[in-house]
């Protein structure tokens, strides 16, 4: 079985009810053989190095789990994208952007989405009053950074 799907399938699992049960039933089970052992430091080592290491394998598992998400995410996206017409096909490659270049077109997204609007305008519709905000299609897109390169020009 393949890394990513083993993580997939146990992700699935540890998210269960069942599981949480489980868990829950084993700290309830650890904490009534307190008495048992006299609370001493065998015992309180038990659940401090059985979660630990839990925590520990957990974090690679979800961080798999959410990279190979992401992934699918993005491959669904960018099919959106090159299959709307008026979509700009530069915007797939906006991961090979930076944090700051990502934050300057974000913002002349966001100020284009409100621009986007007029004030608000009354409209009849069955006889009610609706208050309806008339969207202005014709704004331009802001600028994109440069078309992606093709993967034969891409340096590693």
């Amino acid at each position: 079985m393949k890394f990513s799907k083993f993580c997939q399938a146990l992700s699935n699992r540890a998210g269960s009810s069942k599981t949480f049960l489980v868990a829950l039933g084993l700290i309830v089970a650890w904490a009534i053989t307190g008495p048992y052992f006299h609370y001493n430091d065998t015992w309180q080592l038990i659940i401090n190095t059985s979660t630990t290491i839990i925590t520990f394998l957990m974090v690679f598992l979800i961080q798999n789990t959410q990279n190979r998400d992401n992934d699918i995410l993005h491959l669904k996206l960018d099919e959106l994208i090159r299959a709307t017409k008026d979509a700009k096909n530069v915007a797939l490659c906006l991961e090979d952007l930076d944090t700051k270049d990502l934050h300057v077109l974000r913002k002349k997204y966001r100020i284009l989405g409100e621009a986007q609007y007029q004030e608000p305008t009354v409209a009849e519709e069955g006889g009610d009053a609706l208050i309806t905000k008339k969207l202005i299609i014709d704004d331009p897109i802001p600028s994109m950074p440069a078309p992606c390169p093709n993967e034969e020009t891409k340096k590693p």
